[in-house]
């Protein structure tokens, strides 16, 4: 792909569908979309895309609509497009399948989570299944009510509609009862030895005295783990593997142990707690799970060891797909690294906008279709998929674009005088589609624009500035005096366009941004209007959703 071609078609459609104004991260977005290889070299086609879009605002609305015209006049028509779709499932039937999402409650999801929670819910969907929400509970040391909240918050958010909500700690005495089953044939046995001697043994491929236990000692010994008669660490009950495998994984593996914390759900009912091998294998089976999507992460090490308690337990195996795993660049995901942030309080808690949890991108505005384009985005590829910034607000952005209402906010604001500009009243839309102007300002010869705009002007030594949807002025000798009303005279110039505010009447307002810094300015009076939750448009600054509503205004910032 040429994407400097591409860059250019894409910014004169979006000019076009917008007065004349492209916003780069939506022809990012285009790019990204056509051809998602070029995920990898997202900086290189953010600095083409800026660039092209510089000089296609600097262009009349009559010389876009002719240049597109010229170069892709294909994009003028107003043709839906088609959208990507999920590849096809193997061995799918439809209104046979049956997907899962099997969250451990010990953590806050975040995006990562949120694909692979999409993934299973679409294709369940796709082919007129089911899919279940099973909380994989049984780690009486990290599991808790106050994740599983979160996760079922979650879930709702994404607006997945589970056909049952399940607790694998409701089965204990089912885990129990199979866990016998394996024990009594002489495929189990409960073993002594400390976690150091095992990891040796299992390393060297050596077994231990434990694995000659008679079936009725192992009976015995397992009768006195659930009635509480061993300390944790002390007993565990091991699958009899393969001992020389090159797998390792099954070399006698642990599948229960023991554990005295008290259990979210259960309180001390329970000590003898199952591994996520052991139970995931027998909650499949027991559910009639058809199809497995999870991440590759997993590795096909443990898909052979869940085979093989399945086959011995004679429960039915599943179709499993395994795709790469997501990254989101430069994001902290592990919840015991963020557990210690929150605790030094160096991030404000899980929704803090730093982090890409679920809860912090809810907060930062993410619309849950966009999670679902992610989803049908990355797909079931087998490869790591790292995903920029940029390629989830250009997925975002589109449903943003469609509805939030236009607003000007100024930073730091400083006041500017043109001489001449006596215009009296502008009017302006609340959105591009809108077919009347509803936000009319009464206006003397007296500005605020930002710091940042103020001090880029000061600079110029001849030249026009375009107070954007209001007037064009020139700077002389210091002082700026009013050229003419005239929208395309500021194009042909090549000149900048800044936004602004009247001097009297605006708001208070402030924007936390992604790093947890606040930026204050004032924003119109019509922001007064916006309602808590509401998602709007801060021309030229970026969209931004209202938090709190007092005094003083507080958004924080989605993107650009």
């Amino acid at each position: 792909m040429d994407v400097k071609k591409a860059a250019l078609k894409y910014a004169l459609q979006n000019a076009v569908q917008f007065d004349g104004r492209a916003n780069p991260g939506a022809v990012i977005g285009k790019i990204i979309s056509e051809d998602p290889k070029l995920k990898s070299k997202i900086k290189e086609i953010a600095s083409t895309s800026n660039a092209v879009v510089k000089e296609v605002n600097n262009l009349s609305l009559k010389q876009q609509l002719k240049k597109l015209e010229e170069l892709a006049p294909e994009l003028l028509e107003k043709k839906k497009s088609e959208k990507r779709s999920l590849a096809e499932l193997p061995n799918a039937v439809k209104g046979k399948v049956l997907t899962r999402i099997p969250p451990e409650p010990s953590k806050y999801a975040h995006i990562g989570h949120a694909i692979s929670f999409m993934i299973n819910y679409l294709y369940a969907k796709k082919y007129d299944g089911k899919c279940i929400v099973r909380f994989e509970d049984t780690n009486p040391d990290l599991s808790k009510q106050e994740y599983v909240d979160a996760i079922l918050e979650d879930i709702k958010y994404l607006g997945i509609k589970a056909d049952k909500i399940l607790h694998v700690s409701d089965d204990m005495d089912k885990l129990y009862s199979f866990a016998e089953k394996l024990s009594s044939e002489r495929h189990a046995y409960i073993c002594f030895c400390n976690m150091e001697k095992m990891r040796e043994s299992r390393r060297e491929g050596k077994s231990c005295s434990c694995r000659k236990s008679s079936a009725s000692e192992n009976k015995k010994n397992w009768e006195k783990m659930l009635a509480k008669e061993f300390k944790a660490g002390e007993a565990v009950l091991r699958l009899k593997g393969n001992m020389k495998s090159k797998n390792s994984v099954m070399r006698d593996p642990v599948l229960f142990r023991i554990s005295y914390e008290k259990h979210y759900l259960h309180g001390n009912k329970y000590v003898v707690w199952p591994l996520y091998d052991f139970e995931n294998a027998v909650e499949d089976g027991l559910q009639g799970i058809t199809h497995i999507l999870r991440s590759i992460e997993f590795g096909g090490m443990r898909v052979e060891l869940q085979d093989t308690i399945k086959q011995l337990l004679k429960l039915p195996k599943q179709t499993i797909t395994q795709y790469g795993r997501f990254n989101v660049t430069d994001a902290l995901t592990q919840g015991r690294e963020i557990r210690e942030l929150i605790e030094k309080k160096e991030v404000s808690g899980w929704d803090d906008p730093r982090l890409v949890t679920i809860k912090a991108l809810e907060r930062r505005g993410i619309q849950p279709e966009t999670f679902a384009d992610l989803a049908v985005e990355v797909g079931l590829s087998t490869t790591p998929t790292n995903i920029d910034w940029a390629v989830i607000s250009s997925f975002n952005r589109k449903y943003l674009d469609a509805s939030s209402k236009r607003y000007f906010f100024v930073e730091n604001p400083q006041e500017i005088k043109i001489e001449n500009a006596h215009v009296g009243k502008v009017s302006l839309k609340l959105h591009p589609s809108d077919k009347k102007a509803s936000r009319n300002f009464s206006i003397n010869d007296e500005f605020l624009i930002s710091e940042k705009d103020f001090y880029s002007i000061k600079k110029l030594k001849k030249g026009l500035v375009r107070l954007m949807d209001c007037l064009n002025f020139s700077v002389e000798a210091e002082k700026f005096v009013l050229d003419s009303l005239d929208v395309d005279s500021y194009r042909k110039s090549g000149s900048k366009i800044i936004h602004w505010l009247p001097s009297k009447g605006n708001v208070e307002a402030e924007v936390l941004m992604p790093d947890a810094t606040i930026v204050d300015g004032l924003a119109e009076s019509f922001a007064s209007n916006i309602k808590v939750g509401e998602i709007v448009q801060f021309t030229r600054f970026g969209f931004c959703k209202l938090e709190e509503k007092g005094k003083k205004l507080k958004f924080i910032y989605c993107h650009d």
